[in-house]
């Protein structure tokens, strides 16, 4: 990535704290860490849908509380949201299916437990902030915004309980001396590209002064960093997605979790032209 551009393209007023995104049928699927619903935004008709991922939805919901919705992924024409894991309120994991409007809903206290015991991380340092499902491969990407900082992947070919897993490191470049974390990401081809954001805290449930956010990209083949640029020093991008792509160049679509109780959410548009 030698240039980006990055733009505001529109707002969403009727989501708050927007926590990750997906492109799919000129429609934006956004969950939002504060909430119980997924949001289905039509962009040719600027038209919100709130679908209902439990009994009795909330948005807003007290941090103490919150489902901490930070990843959704889609494995063929099906989402799966994720929580975060950091609590044990934070452990549930959903899939719904847009042809049906189907939600079908999952405890992942079990998955989550494996994970944290067969890498040594304590409840609170647990911090899942990005998936990608890709055949029957899982990647986690795990935010080592905690005190013992451990950032990187969670790979496993086999999605079951059952898997066994390889923990990959990743210690990305800093921002004013404070290390960038991963936020989000997603697979094009053969290479991973991520969010990472630098916040000045040490805990995965409170947060902190927002440095600036990156944009980076992985060889999928040997998990090594391709390359890395900082795209802003203020927002904290927690959302990342495929828009459009050509030879030259990939157009993503970004969220940023805003960190209030306001309902609007501001849609960004990054186009990165290719080194070539």
């Amino acid at each position: 990535m030698e240039k980006f551009q990055l733009s505001l393209l529109f707002k969403i007023i009727g989501i708050g704290s927007a926590s990750g995104l997906v492109y799919l049928d000129d429609k934006l699927y956004i969950i939002s860490d504060s909430s119980s619903y997924l949001y289905e935004y039509q962009l040719s008709d600027a038209k919100l849908n709130k679908i209902a991922l439990v009994d009795n939805p909330q948005e807003n919901i007290a941090k103490k509380d919150k489902p901490d919705l930070e990843a959704i992924a889609l494995k063929g024409k099906n989402l799966y949201l994720f929580g975060s894991g950091s609590t044990e309120s934070r452990n549930r994991l959903f899939k719904y299916k847009p042809k049906s409007g189907q939600v079908i809903a999952k405890d992942s206290t079990d998955l989550y437990s494996k994970i944290k015991r067969e890498y040594t991380i304590a409840d609170d340092e647990l911090n899942i902030e990005g998936v990608i499902l890709n055949g029957e491969s899982l990647y986690i990407f795990q935010r080592g915004n905690g005190k013992i900082g451990k950032n990187g992947i969670i790979y496993a070919y086999d999605s079951a309980e059952t898997a066994k897993f390889e923990f990959i490191p990743f210690d990305l470049p800093k921002i004013r001396n404070v290390a960038t974390t991963f936020t989000d990401a997603i697979l094009i081809g053969e290479t991973i590209y991520f969010l990472a954001t630098a916040e000045d805290t040490t805990s995965t449930y409170l947060d902190g002064e927002v440095l600036g956010s990156s944009i980076g990209s992985i060889d999928l083949k040997t998990m090594k960093l391709i390359d890395w640029i900082q795209i802003t020093n203020k927002h904290k991008f927690e959302g990342l997605t495929l828009f459009k792509k050509s030879a030259t160049e990939i157009e993503f679509l970004l969220c940023e979790d805003n960190d209030t109780e306001k309902l609007e959410s501001n849609i960004y548009k990054l186009v990165t032209r290719q080194k070539g």
